[in-house]
């Protein structure tokens, strides 16, 4: 018998031919890889039968962790276009966990949000803290909102690179004329529309994505104007093969973005240093009270600290006793 790494057993007939070979575990019905080359095996002598073999198989897994940005005129078939795309990733087989995050979810209205620049902007804050703290490796988050600003869709790429994750997006391409009309049915059906004029200043001010910028990039394109969005839509379809398909180094068709010196995280020091040095010097005196109330034939001359801390010596000088005092509280500390 030979042991490999994770501690399965290879059967003892030439464990080094299975390995050259790159065949499946005879005893296993999954998808394993049995390692490196050959020339890349290090070899350690357990008994006269046994060895070692220094190499781990690999099994295939699925990694659910993206996110989607759902970019496009205000009522231009968004919010539809985000639930398609849900429901067909709920539809795998196994289900990753799909969160959709919109203005209604942060109970936000659209004429309050876009009434005025400060708002506006109020409004891509929450939602893009409320993106960060969504942020992980075991979900797919969709971002179903305006996201009519490039700056701002550069922002939400950014946390993704920042998080390590797989990063898309899905433009619903509808004219202006099929928008108005739609926004004017919403309102006569008591639906959440936009006021006349703040969905004129949003259609005006709305920057189209471009599939050359990093953050526009996959960017798949929806017409709801002219084919209506199904869950079996072409469009819909290859976003969720993109989402959902393994990573491979050699065809390189999917990208999963990868966090720089600039996006990490920085460790900060401890904002609370003068108050762990006042802790550690109120130590120190409780130490020499409680010493010196210990004290019973006369006063004491010395006093230890602790293990691996240098002991505190009291002199007849008041000027030397001090120095002594600061010296090992910062030590101390």
């Amino acid at each position: 018998m030979y042991l490999c790494r994770s501690g399965s057993s290879l059967p003892a007939s030439n464990p080094c031919e299975m390995i050259q070979k790159n065949t499946k575990h005879p005893h296993s019905k999954s998808n394993i890889n049995c390692g490196p080359r050959p020339e890349s095996i290090v070899a350690s002598p357990l008994s006269s039968r046994r060895h070692r073999y220094n190499f781990r198989p690999l099994v295939r897994c699925w990694s659910w962790m993206a996110l989607v940005v759902i970019c496009g005129q205000p009522c231009s078939g968004k919010s539809t276009a985000a639930a398609c795309l849900a429901d067909a990733l709920q539809a795998m087989d196994p289900k990753p966990t799909v969160r959709i995050i919109d203005e209604s979810s942060l109970h936000l209205g659209h004429n309050q949000s876009y009434a005025d620049m400060p708002m506006e902007k109020n409004l891509r804050g929450v939602l893009r803290s409320e993106v960060d703290r969504s942020l992980s490796k075991s979900n797919i988050i969709i971002v179903d909102s305006l996201n009519n600003i490039k700056g701002y869709r550069y922002e939400l790429w950014c946390l993704a690179r920042s998080s390590g994750i797989r990063y898309c997006m899905v433009f619903c391409d509808t004219d202006e004329d099929s928008c108005r009309e739609w926004n004017r049915k919403r309102g006569e059906m008591g639906e959440s529309s936009y006021d006349t004029k703040i969905f004129e200043d949003l259609v005006r001010r709305f920057e189209k994505p471009d599939r050359r910028n990093r953050w526009d990039s996959p960017l798949f394109e929806l017409f709801p104007s002219k084919d209506e969005i199904r869950h079996s839509s072409p469009v819909i379809a290859d976003a969720v093969s993109y989402l959902t398909k393994k990573v491979d180094s050699k065809a390189r068709d999917v990208r999963v973005l990868q966090p720089t010196i600039a996006t990490q995280t920085a460790h900060t020091t401890d904002a609370n240093s003068l108050y762990e040095m006042d802790k550690a010097t109120q130590e120190v005196i409780n130490m020499i009270v409680e010493a010196q109330s210990q004290g019973l034939a006369g006063a004491v001359s010395r006093i230890s600290l602790g293990q691996h801390l240098p002991a505190i010596s009291f002199f007849l000088e008041a000027k030397w006793s001090a120095k002594i005092l600061v010296s090992s509280s910062t030590f101390a500390v």
